[in-house]
């Protein structure tokens, strides 16, 4: 049985490092220090959130549907991963919030593309 890679202790929460990789075909081992990689330090939740967006395409206002809270949070919870990844949040995050939510407003059919309009020039 394989349990889920940890990647933060469970004693201190500090990262951990993988020094031992085996083959499960022949059973060698190869020791070292191996780089986890971006990825792999994300938390179990922000793990399963990449995953949603990957399965949803990017489409944030899906994956808030999908875990039941707004868009707003699904961006700020992806603002997060973006900065746990070691990247500018604030540099990354193109559009804000503000006119991100009214896009997916537009986009789910609840304004008209004349009120995203109007929203649209009073966020800038």
């Amino acid at each position: 049985m394989a349990y889920p890679l940890l990647t933060r202790c469970p004693i201190c929460e500090g990262e951990l490092q993988a020094t031992r990789l085996s083959c499960v075909n022949c059973h060698g081992q190869v020791e070292g220090n191996f780089d986890l990689g971006g990825l792999l330090r994300l938390s179990r939740e922000q793990g399963q959130f990449v995953e949603l967006l990957v399965k949803n395409r990017g489409n944030i206002n899906r994956v808030a549907d999908e875990l039941g809270v707004s868009y707003t949070t699904a961006r700020n919870r992806m603002d997060d991963i973006v900065a746990a990844l070691g990247y500018n949040a604030q540099a990354a995050a193109g559009p804000s919030a503000e006119r991100l939510d009214v896009l997916g407003r537009l986009e789910r059919g609840e304004i008209s593309p004349e009120s995203a309009m109007e929203l649209l020039k009073e966020t800038r």
